[in-house]
């Protein structure tokens, strides 16, 4: 078992440091995105608590009258890049860890004495390529629903907003 762990770790400065090193900007994408998004959901899920009719009524008008279109629409359009390049980033792991299987068997031709280890080694790229996409596909499923409720509310609060006076949109 320590002989497992030991050729896990022993790639970690070669070709799966850049796996690593991806995985810390993915993570820092992850943070932004999941801010972005809690924003954008905090902005267009007012909580209004109206006891009485009076001074709650006109705090809630104000609190939605704050709402900009060209703000919400900012805010929607940063989170939808920031998403866009995490799901991108998710997608390339399993990709760089067959690249750095494929670079690391190419290297083992040169020096067929150990050919074993070698070959273990080729395959910790692999293993942290997939071990790297599970994490953020799980992450991806966390943040995803709240980018689709955002933009459904977004989609509602822009109908509204471009209705004729006088017309109701049917909810």
């Amino acid at each position: 078992m320590k002989n497992v762990f030991s050729v896990i770790f022993m790639n970690l400065w070669g070709y799966d440091l850049i796996i690593f090193l991806t995985a810390v900007f993915t993570g820092f994408v992850y943070y932004a995105l999941k801010k972005s998004a809690d924003r954008l959901y905090k902005k267009m899920h007012l909580t209004v608590f109206v006891p009485d009719g009076g001074a709650s009524r006109r705090e809630a008008d104000r609190d939605i009258s704050v709402l900009r279109e060209s703000e919400v629409v900012s805010m929607r359009n940063n989170t939808g890049k920031l998403y866009s390049l995490f799901v991108n980033l998710t997608g390339i792991f399993p990709l760089l860890g067959i690249l750095g299987t494929v670079v690391s068997l190419l290297g083992m031709v040169s020096d067929m004495e150990n050919v074993t280890g070698n070959f273990y080694g080729a395959l910790t790229s692999t293993f942290w390529g997939l071990i790297f996409a599970i994490i953020f596909k799980l992450l991806d499923g966390v943040v995803s629903a709240k980018i689709e409720d955002n933009e459904k509310s977004v989609a509602l609060y822009l109908e509204r907003n471009s209705a004729p006076a006088g017309l109701k949109v049917k909810q």
